[in-house]
Formats: C-alpha cells, sequence, structure tokens
C-alpha cells in the first residue's frame, strides 16, 4: 500500500502560519496591554498624590495665584490620567480583538488536524485490510498446496 499522503498538508501548513502571527499577535496585545495598564495606574496614583500634597497645604488662607497653579496642575493630571485610561481601554480592546482571532485561527488549524487525523486512521484501516487480505489468501495458498501434496 502507498504511504500516507495527506491531500490538505498545504492547507494545514498555511493555518499553522497564520496561528502562528495570530498567537504571536495575542501576546504583543497582552504585553501592550500590562504596559497600558501600568500607566493608567501610574497616572492615578500621580493624581491622588498631587490631590492629597494639594490640600494639605491649604492653611486657611486663599492665595489666588498659589491656587491657580494647584488647579492647573490638577487639571494636567486630570487630562493624563483620562488619557491613560483610554490607552488602557483600547488596548483591551485590541487584546480581545487579537483573542478572537487567535481562536478563529486555533479552531481553523484543529479542523484541519482532526481531519488528517481521521485520514490516518482510515489509512491504516485501509492497510490493515488489504494486509489480513493478504495473509488471508496466503493461508488458502497453503492450504491447498498442503492438500495437493497429500492427495485424492
Amino acid at each position: 500500500m502507498k504511504r500516507f499522503a495527506f491531500p490538505l498538508r498545504p492547507v494545514a501548513v498555511l493555518r499553522e502560519h497564520r496561528e502562528l502571527r495570530a498567537r504571536e499577535a495575542f501576546a504583543a496585545s497582552i504585553q501592550a496591554l500590562v504596559r497600558a495598564e501600568r500607566e493608567h495606574d501610574r497616572a492615578r496614583r500621580d493624581l491622588a498624590r498631587l490631590a492629597e500634597a494639594i490640600s494639605m497645604r491649604r492653611d486657611g488662607r486663599f492665595a489666588a495665584a498659589v491656587e491657580g497653579q494647584n488647579l492647573a496642575a490638577y487639571r494636567r493630571e486630570c487630562t493624563a490620567e483620562a488619557e491613560a485610561a483610554r490607552g488602557a481601554a483600547t488596548a483591551r480592546a485590541a487584546m480581545e480583538r487579537h483573542r478572537h482571532d487567535h481562536l478563529e485561527a486555533h479552531r481553523k488549524l484543529e479542523m484541519i488536524r482532526r481531519l488528517e487525523t481521521r485520514a490516518r486512521a482510515a489509512h491504516r484501516g485501509a492497510a490493515a485490510r488489504l494486509e489480513q487480505a493478504e495473509l488471508d489468501d496466503l493461508s488458502v495458498r497453503r492450504r491447498a498446496t498442503r492438500r495437493r501434496r497429500s492427495g485424492p
């Protein structure tokens, strides 16, 4: 019997490459999400420290120039924290998209692998049947040869 040859092997190779690229993109998006969340945490801590520092400096007197500078600094930190939050949300959305793409590529690859497994099993079954038929023929020939020798 011929060696096993899977006719969809080129498709399997392409799907393996796509799955690998999707996995790498997913891993990169996870790293980007971690960086974005760290940046967001840092921005929140900076904003909280600034708010605490501003509240601690208030001693009952109102100085318009100082309060104006404090308000401007607070607004800058709020803007930075909001930007970091948007960056984290964008990174999370990208990670989810890459996760979905990876799962889809993996599902398609597994489908081809299951087809190959079934084809291999069918090939092994056919080979086993062919081998059994050859053994049966051999045993029939041996029996016939023995009968001829022993005579009628």
